[in-house]
């Protein structure tokens, strides 16, 4: 039985198709880069200024001051603005059911860089927290190249 090429005129759909959902997941790992970037930013900048709570009100307003004046902490707002636009692509183009699990990549990525710069004690079991967290993303990640 020979094998039948598909006329050309379906070939540039099925390229456009492929190429639609590349650029949407790239868009889609552009935004969690920035949050996960934003989130780090941030608490780097939180430790840098000290604990917010405190029983005394004058010492709360100092402290709000102290992270008024902080760059890092506009830094990480900042990349958490990026990442809210390129989420806003993202939403545009790719069902939520698809799009917000994939930010479970955003959980993996904070538990490694949380450990790795911010020198954090990351315990075995969030590790198979995370782990787990992986296997459901890659589980949806199958999902979406068949929708």
């Amino acid at each position: 039985m020979p094998l039948e090429a598909p006329p050309p005129e379906v070939l540039p759909v099925a390229a456009a198709e492929h190429s639609g959902r590349a650029i949407s997941l790239i868009l889609l790992l552009v935004s969690v880069s920035f949050a996960v970037a934003g989130q780090i930013t941030l608490k780097w900048a939180m430790d840098r200024i000290g604990r917010i709570g405190s029983a005394q009100v004058s010492e709360a307003g100092d402290t709000l001051l102290r992270a008024a004046r902080e760059p890092r902490l506009w830094l990480g707002l900042f990349l958490f603005g990026v990442s809210a636009l390129f989420w806003l692509v993202v939403l545009s183009r790719v069902d939520l059911s698809i799009a917000y699990p994939m930010v479970g990549i955003s959980y993996i990525l904070i538990v490694l860089f949380a450990r790795v710069f911010l020198n954090e004690d990351v315990p075995s079991l969030r590790w198979i927290g995370v782990v787990v967290v992986a296997l459901g993303i890659a589980i949806i990640g199958l999902s979406f190249k068949r929708t």
